[in-house]
């Protein structure tokens, strides 16, 4: 664009928002120029880890885990293209969906940040002053799930068949698969862990349950015409989403965990009081966002290949 074409098209963008463009052009003059540690908030960035102990890991444990918010947010910002969309082509839903996976691919290599880059001792030291504070806890992650797929296959499996789309939100919500791993099923009750999370969150999951339920990424993609939900490049890449996150992503965590958790004649528990073999390993949950996208045959070995 010229400089006459640049300035017009400024004059006609300010007179849309009915800002006096003379007034934004002034304020060009008194303002100073943009720093990379302005733009990307570094020194709040770098200010935001608070160790509990004094074991230096505790800071590799608390960054890593802060980088996995990091790429949820981006994640979740990926998804938002696809599910807000009102109109689109099987192209720009398959090249989402393939920027979410390689997200997912970062966090799963990534496990060997925390698998060989702390002290197994420090972090049994560590790990119980954060009791009951936990990964499961990351509301991000819940809503990635949320968004990437139906209700009804994030519901328990023992009570699939109670639950449809006519039921309420919040009865969905107490039936959903991670709300075993918060109860103590020798008492009945739920976990001080999942206590504090449904205190945080229940509303404001309900209220993203609710925004996604027409407009997740598994309902959009059945929305599609027949000819584009038959695109080979996009049912690759959501069966490709679908097993890095809920297969590749869960095992790298399970083995992470095996790693500080397992090895001893009692495998410790994590440190929200859940049972974490069974509740990480994919074959026990079986998470699936597309299961009719996969055969019979993968669906039963769901997890093993």
């Amino acid at each position: 664009m010229s400089k006459d074409e640049i300035l017009k098209a400024i004059e006609e963008k300010y007179e849309k928002l009915g800002v006096p463009v003379d007034a934004m052009l002034e304020g060009l003059l008194w303002s100073t120029p943009i720093t990379y540690w302005d733009y990307i908030q570094t020194d709040a960035l770098l200010g935001l880890q608070t160790p509990r102990t004094n074991q230096p890991d505790e800071m590799v444990f608390i960054m890593y885990h802060q980088v996995n918010e990091l790429l949820f947010k981006m994640i979740l910002w990926e998804i938002d293209q696809v599910a807000k969309s009102i109109e689109i082509s099987a192209d720009k839903f398959s090249t989402h969906l393939m920027r979410i996976s390689r997200y997912f691919y970062m966090l799963c290599s990534s496990f060997s940040v925390m698998a060989d880059g702390m002290e197994r001792e420090q972090y049994l030291k560590f790990r119980n002053t954060l009791t009951p504070a936990s990964g499961f806890q990351s509301a991000q992650y819940r809503k990635i799930e949320f968004a990437s797929t139906e209700l009804i296959n994030l519901i328990d499996v023992r009570y699939r068949d109670s639950i449809d789309r006519n039921s309420s939100f919040k009865n969905a919500y107490d039936h959903l698969y991670w709300q075993a791993a918060g109860v103590n099923h020798k008492t009945g009750k739920k976990s001080t862990l999942i206590k504090l999370f449904d205190k945080k969150y229940v509303g404001d999951f309900i209220d993203f349950m609710e925004d996604y339920n027409d407009c997740n990424l598994s309902k959009k993609f059945q929305q599609l015409p027949e000819d584009i939900q038959q695109n080979p490049a996009l049912i690759k890449a959501m069966r490709h989403y679908d097993y890095t996150v809920n297969v590749k992503w869960v095992l790298a965590h399970y083995n992470a965990a095996g790693k500080y958790l397992g090895g001893e004649e009692k495998e410790l528990e994590a440190t929200g009081g859940s049972s974490w073999r069974k509740y990480l390993h994919p074959k026990y949950q079986r998470r699936i966002f597309y299961p009719y996208l996969w055969s019979k045959e993968e669906l039963e070995n769901w997890g093993t290949f």
